[in-house]
């Protein structure tokens, strides 16, 4: 799997109930459509962190790169109107915060010999 990450904000002029439910329906539409396998959206717990990230953390999981470049193809071209949803995140995300990564899963291969 691969997994896009993005941590953010949301602006002052919404709040963060009505940023994750915008969200919500963004990634389900995403899901129904078959252009992600499956996501997670997470809140900061009592601004507990190590380090200085966004308060919000979206986990998107797609089968492959191929999957990915058509998710994003389909936001492009508005198919069953997602634009409309994934314009309505944007205007909502503190821009000055958002970080995104793109992560793999990693299968470590280790032979019989190694294991000696």
């Amino acid at each position: 799997m691969d997994v896009y990450t993005i941590y953010a904000d949301h602006t002052p002029k919404i709040n963060a109930y009505h940023f994750a439910k915008k969200m919500k329906l963004f990634l389900d539409k995403m899901v129904e459509l078959g252009h992600m396998e499956s996501y997670r959206l997470t809140r900061m717990k009592l601004g507990f962190r190590s380090m200085d990230l966004p308060e919000f953390r979206i986990d998107m999981e797609f089968k492959n790169m191929q999957q990915l470049d058509d998710a994003m193809t389909s936001v492009l071209r508005n198919e069953e109107n997602i634009e409309g949803e994934h314009v309505g995140f944007n205007h909502m995300v503190a821009v000055e915060t958002i970080q995104h990564f793109l992560y793999r899963d990693e299968i470590l291969v280790v032979s019989s010999h190694q294991m000696k």
